[in-house]
């Protein structure tokens, strides 16, 4: 595993859990956020740096030294990136742009870019879908992403740097927040302990592929270990429906559900199954987590924490 390594967005949901396991494997870790974690406590032995993605000297310093970057920074969520798509271009890929600029001035050798496998395909027939499927993202989300994966591409070609380029799915678990409408399952626990009405948006048909948080740190931790580059999917290669996930929940939680139908919307994709043959076959990678098991550990750590 790389020595030294900087996380930006190394205090949210997947960066905590991120600095855990990269601490675990005997890294030296930074960390760039704009602000502290709100689930954990400052884990001993991080460098923590607190500024915005945008505060270039802040950037600079932290890339000081660095083996390897990993980019977790999104500004915007796919249900609020159309809101203003201007906002989404200037905090995610401008700032991704000038990032990479510093990474090619600071020599850092290696870039891991977290990206979007639920957005950057779009709404496709086929099901699984593979790394070399078309990209037709339908949201401004998707295209920024799919834009930032070409730009990472290009100035790894002029600058050397090695990169990673993970196209994830619908990821949940522990310390996951229902902020906004980000999160479909900790959207769906949140008002189910709360005891809200559940918004359909369609009729619950759509299909999505769930990733475990667990499974996304062994996954990175492969990728860093045997010196991984270019582009995986990483999800469950298994497709639930909405109405699967609710029907799920709703054993889960021994709880009535309150649901309430609204027109479907344009941009949200109706059916994405990623394929992870790729990283099975290049990393000898297995997701580990069955999704009863993992929503049932959620919906447990929710009441624990924030019921």
């Amino acid at each position: 595993m790389a020595t030294k390594i900087l996380v930006l967005g190394g205090n949210g949901f997947v960066g905590s859990h991120l600095v855990e396991s990269l601490l675990a494997g005997g890294a030296r870790v930074r960390v760039l956020d704009r602000s502290g974690s709100l689930k954990t406590p400052p884990m001993i032995g991080v460098d923590y740096r607190y500024a915005d993605l945008a505060d270039l000297p802040a950037l600079t310093e932290a890339l000081a030294d660095m083996d390897l970057v990993i980019h977790l920074i999104s500004t915007t969520v796919p249900g609020t990136a159309n809101q203003d798509p201007i906002a989404d271009i200037d905090g995610n890929l401008i700032g991704t742009v000038r990032l990479l600029q510093k990474l090619r001035n600071a020599g850092v050798p290696k870039l891991i870019y977290l990206s979007s496998g639920g957005t950057v395909y779009g709404d496709s027939p086929n099901r699984p879908i593979p790394e070399t499927h078309p990209r037709d993202p339908l949201s401004s989300y998707g295209i920024v992403k799919a834009a930032i994966e070409n730009y990472i591409a290009m100035y790894g070609g002029l600058a050397g740097f090695q990169f990673l380029i993970l196209r994830v799915s619908n990821l949940y678990g522990p310390r996951q927040g229902h902020v906004g409408v980000q999160g479909v399952i900790p959207t769906i626990c949140r008002r189910i302990l709360d005891g809200e009405p559940l918004k359909i948006w369609g009729d619950g048909s759509a299909t999505r592929d769930y990733l475990h948080i667990s499974d996304l740190m062994t996954f990175i931790t492969a990728a860093i270990t045997q010196g991984a580059t270019g582009t995986f999917n990483v999800g469950s290669g298994m497709g639930t429906s909405l109405t699967q996930l609710l029907e799920l929940f709703a054993q889960i939680t021994r709880k009535p559900l309150k649901l309430e139908y609204l027109p479907p919307r344009g941009f949200d994709v109706r059916h994405l199954v990623l394929d992870i043959t790729k990283a099975r076959r290049t990393l000898g990678w297995q997701p580990q987590v069955p999704l009863r098991e993992g929503c049932q550990g959620y919906w447990e750590w929710l009441q624990r924490h924030e019921g």
